[in-house]
């Protein structure tokens, strides 16, 4: 499981780094800047990982062929994943382009909004190089070959960094475009990653009879409906998690430019560690399919709570580094007095749900290997938006605990969530005759 997770691990935490990076050097321009950048992020990611989600179906449909055995099996589900993404693609792209009306009617602060706008609608045309990206990372991580991902995320680093330094502070003689440079070095790092996966997928078919040409296939209709039937309720459960964090930056950007400055540093430092669980998951996701695939169903659980007890230990270890280097993380990004403040309270909340964000994330994962996608969208449905956001937004605009209200919400649906899942999984193989 350690070799299978490491490599997604570092992928994951190379996928963040590149928001992370693209916080700190926006840091320069102010709050409002940092803050739309945030908040413009949060609602486009609602989104685009919704379509990122439909092609989740691929860790099942390929890691368990893989695991059967079944070579041009895997070649068809690849196929279909990429028409999957074209066909996702161009309706999302039209939404962003034309974004800019949303923040007037979501009532954000209009500094913010004034700049949230137009990277919203630059980082949308990274869309289709994004979902590229998703099928082929799915299917190399379906056939157990991680490596390949971990190199593409962590050198697409450096690519972003350098079109970062480019194109919002104008070097070189280009025009100093801010925010909206921010979104376009994203944009170009996005079609990076899609032709290095694409190159290696290449690389790994060279010694097949028929190569790469095996994976070229007409559109299957009942192949693309069994993707999106696995893939619809990952998606959805995704959209409910990532959705349910994009609406509390909403109802942030309803408080002032620093309470939302201080909501974006503080939940990408939570997002950071949030990357190792969910690398264990994908992990966890192909581990289990591979076994299911192989007819193991007692190997496939005890890979499961592998998983689990990895991703658990290293969320301990983040809540204490936030409890105990608290400023020391927060003047990465800022040093405004106001900033520090909120945001030492809002990593303490953040500790105390470290380990039940890891323990849903993963337990999500292995379901998604072993078949079951749809248990976790309901959870997800029932903690975050029946009870997590009303609670949150009642404590923050009527309980008058603010900012901080809105923390307590979530950290009570991820509490919640986790431990419904954790009973889902023990059910799973109760049904499956296993105790």
């Amino acid at each position: 499981m350690l070799r299978l997770a490491a490599p997604v691990v570092l992928a994951e935490l190379g996928w963040m780094a590149m928001g992370t990076v693209d916080t700190i050097m926006i840091g320069p321009l102010g709050p409002a800047a940092i803050g739309a950048t945030g908040i413009g992020g949060s609602l486009y990611y609602s989104l685009a990982i919704f379509g990122v989600g439909l092609l989740l179906g691929l860790d099942t449909l390929v890691s368990q062929a893989h695991g059967a055995g079944d070579k041009p099996d895997t070649h068809h589900s690849l196929a279909q994943g990429v028409y999957a993404a074209l066909l996702i693609a161009l309706p999302l792209t039209a939404i962003f382009i034309f974004f800019a009306p949303v923040f007037g009617w979501l009532g954000i602060n209009p500094e913010v909004s004034k700049l949230g706008a137009p990277f919203v609608s630059m980082l949308g045309l990274g869309t289709l190089p994004l979902l590229l990206y998703a099928a082929f990372r799915r299917y190399l991580q379906g056939i157990g070959h991680v490596r390949p991902v971990m190199f593409v995320l962590v050198s697409a680093n450096l690519i972003n960094w350098l079109f970062n330094w480019l194109f919002i502070f104008g070097h070189w003689g280009l025009p100093r475009l801010g925010v909206v440079g921010s979104a376009l070095s994203t944009c170009l790092a996005r079609t990076y990653m899609a032709l290095a996966l694409l190159f290696f997928i290449w690389w790994f078919e060279r010694g097949d009879e028929q190569g790469i040409r095996g994976i070229v296939r007409m559109p299957d209709p009942q192949r693309l409906l069994r993707l999106l039937s696995l893939g619809l309720p990952a998606a959805t459960q995704i959209l409910m998690e990532i959705g349910a964090f994009g609406a509390a930056a909403v109802l942030a950007g309803r408080l002032s430019p620093v309470a939302l400055a201080s909501h974006q540093i503080a939940i990408n430092c939570a997002s950071v560690s949030y990357m190792v669980p969910l690398g264990t998951a994908s992990a966890a996701a192909v581990a289990v399919g591979h076994a299911v695939g192989r007819g193991e169903p007692l190997a496939a659980r005890r890979t499961g709570y592998i998983a689990v007890g990895l991703g658990c230990a290293f969320m301990a270890c983040a809540a204490a580094v936030f409890l105990l280097f608290p400023l020391n993380i927060l003047r990465v990004f800022s040093t405004d007095p106001g900033i520090l403040a909120t945001g030492v309270s809002l990593l303490a909340i953040a500790a105390a749900f470290q380990l039940f964000d890891g323990l849903q994330t993963v337990l999500t994962g292995a379901l998604r290997g072993a078949g079951n996608t749809s248990t976790a969208m309901w959870i997800n449905f029932a903690g975050y938006w029946l009870l997590g956001l009303p609670l949150g937004y009642f404590l923050c605009f009527h309980g008058g605990y603010g900012l901080m209200g809105l923390w307590w919400g979530l950290t009570l649906a991820l509490i919640l969530i986790s431990l419904a899942l954790l009973v889902a999984w023990q059910r799973h193989w109760r049904l499956a005759g296993m105790r």
